[in-house]
């Protein structure tokens, strides 16, 4: 089971912004996707919970301007060491997950995007 997470332009449906072509994620994209869109493993719950203080699917419909914070401290507290194992529940695997999440979201802030982080 997992999570398709999206940065997106309309906060009601997956409208996700472009990004620099990427291959991450839980579902593998040959040629990589150009838009902020990712796939996230459920096994990361525990870690997610534990740096935010929250389950993750509780910034569902988050501004990124207001989560953009808590996931810099999720990923100080997780790292992003990535174990070879993407489906290993590690702080490392979560915190890169969520890294590439934060760096989704500062792009929409520097670029002068309203954008929100959608859970599904």
């Amino acid at each position: 089971m997992s999570w398709d997470v999206y940065v997106s332009s309309d906060k009601n449906h997956p409208e996700p912004i472009d990004v620099e072509c990427h291959s991450e994620g839980g579902t593998y994209a040959v040629d990589g996707v150009p838009s902020a869109e990712l796939n996230v493993t459920y096994n990361y719950s525990r870690e997610f919970r534990k740096a935010l203080g929250r389950g993750f699917r509780d910034l569902h419909g988050k501004h990124v301007k207001d989560i953009l914070p808590l996931l810099k401290e999720a990923v100080k507290t997780l790292g992003t060491e990535q174990d070879s194992d993407y489906w290993k529940a590690t702080p490392g695997n979560a915190g890169h997950a969520l890294n590439i999440l934060a760096g989704w979201c500062r792009q929409a802030i520097d670029g002068g995007q309203d954008a929100w982080l959608l859970i599904f």
